[in-house]
Parts: C-alpha cells; structure tokens; sequence
C-alpha cells in the first residue's frame, strides 16, 4: 500500500514539474502548410499561469519586416500539453496581401529536447493550417506595438534545429553536466575503436551546442617503448580525435591537443589492466 501511495505521489510530482515548465515566455517559428521552413513566421508566446485554464498573447511576425499580430489568446495546461485557442487580433500591422488568421492547436512539450510544438488550424481561414515549435525564452512579452528582441535568433535556430541540437535551456543542462569519458585505444595503435564513438558524438553534440566551446585533447601511452616513441604515439592518439571532430564538423580552430606520452599514467605500468587505462586521451573544456 506504501509503495502503491508513493508511486501516485511521484507521479503527481512529475505532471505538476511538467506543467510549471509551461508558464512563461516561449519563442520559436511558425510554418504554414506549402511553406519551406526558412519561409516560416516568428511567433512569441506569453502563458500567464501554470497549470489549467490561462490567458496570455501570441506574436506572429513576418521576418525582416515590420508586420505583426498580437493575438489574445485562451491557453488550456494539462500533462506536459498545451491547448490554445486566438480570440482576437488585438494589434498588427499588416501590408495589402497579408491577413493575419486566428489559429487554435495542441502544442506537447519534449523534456528531452525541450521544444514545445505541434500542430494548428485557422479558426476564421479556410484551409490554413501547419507547425509551431518553440522553445523557453528569458523575457516577458508585453501587448506592445515593438518589443526588444531582435529577429537575428532566426537563422541560428534553424541551423540548430536541423541539426538535431536540443532547446537553448536544454543544451546548458547538457555542457553543465556532462561527463567526460577516457577514450582507450589498443596496444600500439592510434585508431579509435567503434565504442567510444557513441561519446564522441555526445561530447561533439554539446560543442556544437555552444558557440564559445572549445575541447581540449590530451594523447597518452602506457611506459612500453621509448620517450620520443611514446610522445608521437600519444600524439598520433590526440590527432585520430581531433581529425574525428573534423569530420563531424567541427571547426579546427575550436579544438586543441596536447600529448604527454608516458608521463600522466592513471594505471600501474606492470600489468595489462594497468596499461590499459594508460593507453587513451582525455579531455577537458576550454
């Protein structure tokens, strides 16, 4: 019965953490059915509450340009999903051939990514549908004529979303903690085994994340063979990694090595296990 009465109790936590993540400012793209996604409007999001029935306003912005809509709009939270429905088109500013339709949809929040999205439909337009996706934004969005965002967020987010990179907030969780891994190599040999490459790409994955990133690679030998021997080997280990994060592109100039041959061991030099731990590169943020 106990353990019946915490499993509810954990369960109403996670919904309740799930629903408090919906409150507040959200920004990200809005993509009409035909259009490609470099065409898609900017849209801001403001939620006033955190969970059930809440008011709140929607921006839709054409990109470079001045034309807008605020929209008053009803939000409905529950279960990580988020229901909403435009009232009215409270401000805008339009040209001849745009119309700015009321839209109502179901948005789902993704811990993993952390992208809000989904689909929607016009209330008040016929045929006009399409996708939204947004992610948490750190300011609040007034129901003014101009607010103090700048449209230049636009390209780096699809860059990044194409790309496969989770939401802002989600990639800072990502870099603050994360773990690095030594990567092993084989007994005189600089190539990189198969199953170190699913953390490699997790590590190029953060770095991509972060545009003021860089990795440093430290190459290292057990004490078989000479100093002059070990030092190249460790270095050759160091390039495999780098010349790896090219190929996976990464820029060269975000990237450093260094090599210490036998000089750093983590293992005892007298047994295989020993050495073993000694044969691999480390890294560190920089």
């Amino acid at each position: 019965m106990r353990l019946a009465l915490l499993f509810i109790w954990i369960t109403m936590q996670f919904f309740l953490f799930a629903e408090e993540q919906l409150g507040g400012t959200w920004q990200g793209i809005l993509t009409y059915a035909g259009q490609k996604i470099e065409q898609s409007n900017l849209l801001y999001v403001q939620i006033d509450g955190e969970k059930g029935e809440v008011d709140g306003l929607m921006r839709e912005e054409k990109y470079e340009s001045d034309l807008y809509a605020l929209k008053q709009t009803k939000f409905t939270l529950k279960d990580n999903k988020v229901e909403f429905k435009q009232i009215v088109v409270s401000k805008s500013k339009k040209s001849s051939s745009t119309k700015w339709c009321r839209l109502s949809g179901e948005l789902a929040y993704d811990e993993q990514s952390g992208y809000l999205s989904g689909q929607f439909t016009s209330t008040d337009c016929k045929r006009v549908i399409g996708t939204i996706i947004l992610y948490k934004a750190d300011f609040k969005l007034e129901e003014t004529e101009e607010i103090n965002v700048s449209q230049i967020w636009f390209t780096p987010f699809l860059r990044d979303y194409k790309d496969g990179l989770s939401a802002p907030k989600i990639r800072d969780l990502e870099r603050k903690n994360f773990k690095f891994e030594p990567v092993y190599f084989d007994y005189d040999e600089a190539v990189i085994r198969d199953e170190y490459k699913t953390f490699l790409d997790r590590l190029i994955k953060v770095v991509r994340g972060h545009s003021d990133l860089r990795v440093l690679v430290i190459g290292h030998t057990d004490a078989d063979g000479s100093d002059t021997y070990n030092d190249e080997l460790s270095k050759r280990r160091a390039q495999a990694i780098i010349d790896y994060f090219i190929s996976k592109g990464i820029e060269s100039d975000r990237l450093e090595f260094d090599f210490k041959g036998e000089r750093n061991p983590v293992g005892n030099n007298n047994t295989p296990e020993g050495k073993q731990l000694n044969r691999r590169v480390d890294f560190k943020f920089i």
